[in-house]
Formats: C-alpha cells, structure tokens, sequence
C-alpha cells in the first residue's frame, strides 16, 4: 500500500475504515459488521471487516494517479489467438457442448510502486461513472472497479440480479444474437436461484430493457426471488457463482471450454466485487467486470465477449476492444477536469 495510506473500502457513497479483520470464510456474511467482498472468478476470497462505516465522498488520494503508458498495456490473448478461441467455441456449440460461452483475456501492464487505488478510483468516478463504482485497498487485495452489472443484491431474504448480456455503442447497433445471449444467460440465473429460492418465488420483472453507459449501451434484465429459511451468503454464492453472464450456458460445460481455452487468470475479473452489512441485512455485490486489480508490480484489466453459433470472430475481439477502450484511455490518459 502507499506510504501512510490505510486500509479502507468505498462503495455507493459509503466509506470504510478502521479495518478489523479479514477472512475468507463466507460465513462471516451472515454474522456482524460491514464486510467489503472480493471474490475472484477462481473463487478465492477476501473479506476485510472495517470498524467504521459512514457516508462520505471517497477520500482525496495520498499522490496524485500515474498510470501505465496507453502503449504499456499487454494482452494475454493477440487478435489471432483470440479469434482461434472463438471459432473452438463455435466449434462446441456445433456439437452440442453449449450455447453460448463468455471469453475474455487479461491485459496487464507495468505499474509504480506509489500508486493509489483511491486515485484510480477517483479518476474513474469522474471518466466512467458506474451504478456499482468502488475501491478495496486492504494488505494483499487491492481492485478499483466501474462495474455496470449486479450480480447479487440482498435485502433481508430478498435476492436481485440483473445480468447483463448484449453490448453495442448504440441501440440501432444491437444484433439477434444479443438478444439470444440475454435471454439464454437470464435463464441460467433463474435456475441458479431457484436452487437456494423459496418454491414460487422466482421472478423476471425485467427483461432486454437497454441501458448506456459511457461509451456504450447494454441489454440488461432483472431476476428476483426469496431466499429459502436455510439458505445464507454460503448457500446463495454456492448456487449462483460465478455469474452466469460471465461463464455461459450451460454453466458447467462453459466453466470447462473456458479453462481449456483461456491462458490467464481472471482474478478479480469475472469475480465478485462489493459490499455486505450483515447487521442489517443489507448487501450488494457487482459482477468484477470494468475493474482493475493489482498483481505484483503489475496492474491489470480484463475484456471478454459473449459467443454463440452466431458470432463473428472479429466482431467478438472488436466487442472486448470497445468494452476496453474508454477505461484504459482513462487510467493511462492526462489529467481528467475535476482532478
């Protein structure tokens, strides 16, 4: 951590300090005190218990941000390999094996030792504004994230996710298999929670609404249900994780085409990124994409893109350069207005 930083959390206008203790037993959830989460996709766990929790702006950074040079950035797939990936997926999907697959590389690049988190997070917070924006900085996690994409809210035993599955840079530009993808992934998170869910319970108030964001805009649906009487964080992040916009349907043969065919670790990417209250029920938790993470001496970011039998190769790498572009424009670009 920078020198004379502390160890804190910023979510929804709420900032966290006086850290406690941290744990990976997501048991804890369900016990006392405000948790800031993160899980990565591989599922490891950090939860940092802090002592104070308030409502505040985030808190002005110990040094100004310094990012990585624009040309600094390094992929772990090339458009070649990438493009090879998704003509394999298509190549299950012909077979049988899934519907649709979510693949996504891992870009990385030198980072200085002083960097602060709170100053990334600040820069995003004013060049990408997020529903799901925040920062975690405890000894040995540190992720800033703009994440669009709920995966998990928690009110009392009432349980929203809202996966989001279609990206274009403008409505008129959305394609039949965005659609396609929605609503296959909508059904996943159905299932999902009816795993954990009381018997009935299960909803979909919401379905392909189209959102923007910076940038872009998204196709986004709402799925709800109640909680089952035995059923806590354990349970609820046992059936559902990783997020199935992430991963693919079925789930299970996803997870497996993604492990043979990507050749990084998503880490906190595609994991899960925010906050719970276990005194008052409360909690919300984003699905870790448009997030950024610290690995060594490196800091990294991840792009992925949805594909199904309709998909065109380059379309799908060109998908991972537009969801990439404008977040790593912002942390390796000039001062931002405001700063």
């Amino acid at each position: 951590m920078p020198t004379g930083a502390e160890p804190l959390a910023h979510f929804a206008g709420r900032l966290a300090t006086g850290l406690r203790d941290v744990t990976s037993d997501l048991t804890a959830l369900d016990s006392v005190g405000f948790w800031a989460v993160v899980g990565t996709y591989e599922g490891d766990w950090t939860l940092a218990r802090f002592d104070h929790v308030r409502d505040a702006p985030l808190p002005p950074p110990t040094t100004p941000w310094v990012g990585p040079d624009r040309d600094a950035w390094v992929s772990s797939m090339d458009q070649g390999a990438y493009v090879g990936a998704v003509k394999a997926i298509r190549d299950e999907i012909a077979v049988g094996e899934a519907y649709q697959v979510n693949l996504c590389r891992v870009l990385s690049a030198p980072i200085a030792p002083q960097a602060d988190p709170v100053a990334l997070a600040a820069r995003l917070y004013l060049g990408n504004p997020a529903p799901y924006a925040g920062v975690v900085d405890v000894p040995g996690t540190r992720v800033v994230t703009a994440s669009p994409e709920l995966f998990l809210r928690r009110d009392g035993r009432r349980v929203t996710s809202e996966p989001i599955k279609g990206t274009a840079r403008t409505a008129a530009e959305f394609l039949p298999k965005d659609t396609a993808e929605n609503i296959m992934i909508v059904d996943l998170v159905r299932n999902d929670l009816a795993r954990v869910a009381e018997v009935g319970t299960v909803e979909v108030p919401s379905l392909l609404r189209v959102e923007p964001h910076p940038g872009l805009v998204h196709l986004v649906s709402t799925v709800t249900a109640d909680l089952a009487p035995d059923a806590g964080w354990p349970e609820l992040v046992a059936a559902t994780f990783p997020a199935g916009s992430i991963t693919g349907a079925p789930k299970s043969s996803a997870l497996r085409i993604i492990d043979d065919l990507e050749n990084a670790a998503r880490g906190p990417y595609c994991g899960a990124i925010g906050w719970v209250d276990a005194d008052r029920g409360l909690g919300e938790l984003a699905v870790g994409i448009r997030t950024f993470w610290w690995r060594e001496d490196r800091l990294c970011f991840g792009t992925g893109a949805g594909i199904t039998w309709g998909s065109d190769p380059l379309g799908e790498w060109d998908e991972t350069e537009l969801k990439a572009a404008r977040l790593l424009a912002v942390a390796s670009g000039p001062q931002l207005v405001g700063e």
